[in-house]
């Protein structure tokens, strides 16, 4: 038996090694000839799973250790008898952590009252829901607009885009990518829409790069048609537009879902998948000995005399501080690959203790609630 993996997933080596011969290898150098022999692809978004690839192999399944699946041609699979499966939600909290850190990070910077604002969150699956959920819980207003969702659950809860565009202060995209079909998302902010978008209004994207139009956008804050924007997924990936990204208030080479604690659940989710497929003794394993970050696990914040959202924000950051990605970006942006592969340990508020001094009980419970252990509390 042998398993093709993508080197840089992690958690992963030693584990199929009793059942199979495994071979890791980048993303982009898994070829037709090295799955030709190959039973079972674990794989992420570099990797394009199609004909090209698969045509004359002995693939039984795909695994992708990524929310994402796009880059699998999965009508094609299906039609071949392989299967497929994705890893829905496996990094939902570390997205969930990245847009926060985006949200205290531009209020601090343009001087803004969270609990005064309205964001609007397109495509509420299992990202966007956790993205509304800190925003609520930075005090803000929630509107959502999720077509497929309000087809099955009724309209109480959502909202149309224009609506979302109409109200929103912040405009945040978690849909997946798609081209066809009534709830297509290929450059579904295109210029056109960009352009009915206000000056007081930021975008961000962190979902997939072709949803938002780059070179539209990039005119538009040009122009100081919107008042900013914020993205971690481009077109062209790696190969970027430099141009828009010194216009944007924060730019990430496609990190949002890359906290080790997601990373872990994307790969507990391959390997399971695998395992079921080819009957091997693993659909119950999970991946463990995820490192702990360069921060103390442990830390104080003083709440005395300050505002709610200064708190939030100081324990968000503590965690981090998406400024640090996007300084990386901007210094070297011709690396942005080697940013992915070789990115630091990102721990989730989860893994967090925090000492909270001085603090009001709201404090604590919200604290909570983000995620945070809380201890020894005054």
């Amino acid at each position: 038996m042998k398993i093709v993996c993508d080197d840089k997933i992690p958690f992963l080596r030693g584990v199929l090694e009793p059942y199979a011969q495994v071979v890791y290898l980048p993303g982009a150098k898994t070829t037709s000839e090295v799955v030709k022999d190959a039973d079972a692809v674990i794989t992420r978004t570099r990797t394009i799973c199609n004909e090209s690839l698969l045509k004359g192999s002995r693939v039984k399944v795909i695994a992708t250790a990524t929310i994402g699946y796009d880059h699998i041609d999965t009508q094609w699979c299906e039609d071949a008898g392989i299967v497929w499966r994705n890893a829905p939600g496996c990094n939902s909290w570390s997205v969930k952590q990245y847009i926060a850190s985006v949200l205290v990070s531009l209020a601090r910077r343009h001087g803004l009252d969270l609990s005064a604002m309205t964001i609007g969150v397109v495509g509420v699956g299992n990202v966007g829901s956790k993205v509304a959920e800190i925003a609520s819980l930075l005090g803000m207003k929630v509107l959502l607009n999720d077509p497929p969702r309000e087809r099955t659950e009724g309209s109480a809860a959502f909202v149309s885009l224009e609506t979302l565009m109409e109200q929103a202060d912040i405009i945040t995209l978690h849909v997946p990518l798609t081209k066809e079909g009534e709830d297509a998302t290929w450059h579904l902010f295109d210029r056109e829409r960009i352009a009915r978008l206000k000056t007081s209004q930021f975008l961000f994207n962190s979902s997939r790069g072709p949803v938002v139009d780059n070179a539209a956008l990039r005119d538009a804050l040009k122009e100081g048609a919107i008042r900013g924007a914020v993205l971690d997924v481009w077109e062209n990936e790696p190969d970027i537009d430099r141009e828009l990204m010194n216009l944007l208030e924060y730019a990430t080479p496609h990190i949002a879902g890359y906290s080790a604690d997601g990373k872990a659940n994307g790969t507990t989710s391959s390997v399971r998948t695998v395992a079921s497929v080819l009957g091997l003794p693993l659909t119950d394993w999970t991946a463990s000995g995820v490192p702990a970050p360069r921060q103390d696990l442990s830390f104080t914040v003083d709440a005395t005399g300050r505002s709610l959202q200064e708190v939030l924000t100081e324990a968000i950051l503590y965690t981090y501080d998406v400024q640090t990605d996007t300084d990386d970006l901007r210094n070297a942006p011709e690396t942005f690959e080697k940013l992915r592969g070789d990115y630091p340990v990102r721990r989730e508020p989860t893994a967090f203790t925090l000492k909270l001094v001085g603090g009001t009980p709201q404090e604590a419970e919200i604290l909570k609630k983000i995620g945070f252990k809380l201890t020894n509390n005054d």
